[in-house]
């Protein structure tokens, strides 16, 4: 166990689990789309010239308080794992209807150029913490009925509001709170995969290209809780530095899965790219993509791992020093004509 400060004690095992779980496996069928996206035109974060005066805080905490008490979330999570193809729009879109309110303001917040976030300390959370998972799967769900119904411009508009909600979460001050953004990240990365399967879907490989990288960086909020911590137990810092040196090392491995799920994201949209110029083809390796700046993975420092077999390719990451395989992301890749 460690005594934090103000008295707080916490053991270690409980905030490793705590941390939020990461790595993905899916399969994508890419369309090709029948023009390349404009650079710029698609954005995955709201647009500089777009961000207006005004701090998010105020915004996220109206958006708690106004989530419905009836939202069924249960069935929101259902919708969120269901082949997009086997929606029921109407259904989702009724359900919708609940969260307008909330999902108005998360949008307004999201387009803030301030969040000034209450000073915390190690243990304490911010006002309607609870509330950011519910918020941020009404966002993914926004996001996945606008680009069922292929009205892309809905679904970025959800996108840069999840986003914008990750990288605020992403700026707190304490190591959970920041891990709860990378959760959020998580989802919307989610919500990417099914718009870039979408009929017609412009490509976001200029979008993916543009997120600022690291999207969330946790060296912050752990510098702030070692002080915090140096400052409350001057006499026992060597023995808690000694035991939280895992929890640290694992919140930067979870942190940097974001920045590993948008790079390996952004190689998609290229292949997506060099398919639509190459007659539907797959690329044989990624260096066939002359002239395309590739991401590195963030793990390796080594290009993504690409394997083509047949009609499909298989697109991943590294394994993470600590981790599992279970913690790397995993894209089987096939062109849907």
């Amino acid at each position: 166990m460690v005594r934090l400060c103000k008295g707080l004690t916490i053991g270690i095992s409980v905030w490793l689990l705590c941390l939020p779980a990461f790595g993905r496996e899916a399969k994508l069928e890419i369309r090709v789309p029948k023009t390349p996206a404009a650079s710029g035109k698609c954005l995955l974060l709201p647009a500089p010239e777009s961000l207006v005066e005004g701090d998010a805080v105020a915004w996220y905490e109206k958006a708690a308080k106004t989530l419905p008490s009836d939202g069924n979330m249960d069935q929101i999570r259902q919708w969120l794992d269901m082949p997009i193809g086997q929606l029921p729009l109407q259904q989702v879109e009724d359900t919708l209807q609940k969260y307008q309110e909330s999902l108005k303001c998360a949008a307004k917040a999201a387009r803030c150029k301030d969040c000034k976030w209450s000073d915390l300390e190690p243990g304490e959370t911010f006002p309607g913490e609870q509330s950011y998972r519910p918020l941020a799967q009404a966002i993914a769900l926004w996001a996945r009925l606008e680009t069922a119904r292929q009205e892309y411009d809905g679904a970025l508009l959800a996108l840069q509001t999840g986003f914008g909600m990750t990288r605020h979460l992403g700026q707190v001050s304490i190591i959970v709170q920041t891990l709860l953004g990378t959760a959020v990240g998580g989802v919307m990365c989610k919500e990417v995969e099914q718009f870039i399967q979408g009929e017609n879907a412009p490509n976001l490989y200029p979008a993916l290209a543009g997120m600022p990288k690291p999207f969330i960086d946790v060296e912050k909020a752990i510098e702030a809780e070692r002080k915090a911590n140096q400052a409350a137990n001057p006499q026992l810092q060597q023995q808690v530095e000694s035991q939280l040196k895992a929890a640290y090392d694992r919140s930067r491995m979870v942190t940097r899965s974001v920045d590993v799920n948008l790079g390996i994201l952004q190689c998609v949209e290229a292949i997506r790219s060099y398919a639509a110029s190459h007659g539907g083809q797959l690329p044989q390796s990624l260096n066939d993509m002359a002239g395309v700046s590739l991401p590195k993975d963030p793990v390796s420092g080594e290009p993504f791992r690409y394997t083509r077999t047949g009609a499909t390719t298989v697109l991943e990451s590294a394994i993470p020093t600590g981790g599992t395989a279970n913690n790397r992301f995993r894209y089987e890749i096939a062109v849907k004509n």
